[in-house]
């Protein structure tokens, strides 16, 4: 039976909670399982290290701090950007989510001058809890390792 290995394609389905309150974040459930390429860091690392030798069927469960999931939280992926990199009629609110060339941030701090952007996974600095499935495991095919990622169903479509 094949395991969860480097240049495995592993299928998963799973429920992220925080421990200190059982808070779900983030699930597969109710939907495709989550596809990724074993070894090509399309995962958290401790994810990807407590799935390691994993079995068809293998239900794991796990806990990892911040260092091991998104990191701490640091003091430099909070920037001031000028007012005037944003549109003019741009509704700013705190706490909103915006998509930049850099990734995904968060409003911290809105001055007629300054638009404060933390940058900050929004998980980090926390630890997650992980119930995981395995439901597939299996080689990857050629084009999948030279792209770096699982390809079709859970995973990346090129159109």
């Amino acid at each position: 039976m094949t395991t969860i290995d480097n240049d495995k394609v592993a299928m998963v389905h799973y429920r992220g909670t925080f421990p200190e309150d059982g808070e779900e974040f983030d699930s597969s459930h109710g939907s495709d399982p989550l596809g990724y390429l074993v070894g090509h860091k399309n995962m958290i690392p401790g994810f990807e290290r407590e799935m390691m030798g994993a079995k068809v069927g293998e239900k794991r469960e796990f806990t990892l701090m911040a260092e091991d999931a998104y990191g701490e939280e640091t003091d430099e992926a909070i920037m001031d950007v000028p007012a005037t990199e944003f549109p003019e009629d741009m509704e700013m609110e705190l706490g909103m989510t915006l998509m930049s060339a850099m990734g995904p941030f968060r409003i911290v701090g809105i001055t007629d001058a300054q638009i404060k952007c933390d940058f900050n996974h929004p998980l980090a600095g926390r630890a997650l809890k992980f119930e995981v499935e395995v439901v597939e495991v299996r080689d990857a095919s050629e084009e999948e390792l030279a792209h770096g990622h699982v390809h079709g169903t859970g995973g990346h479509h090129h159109e």
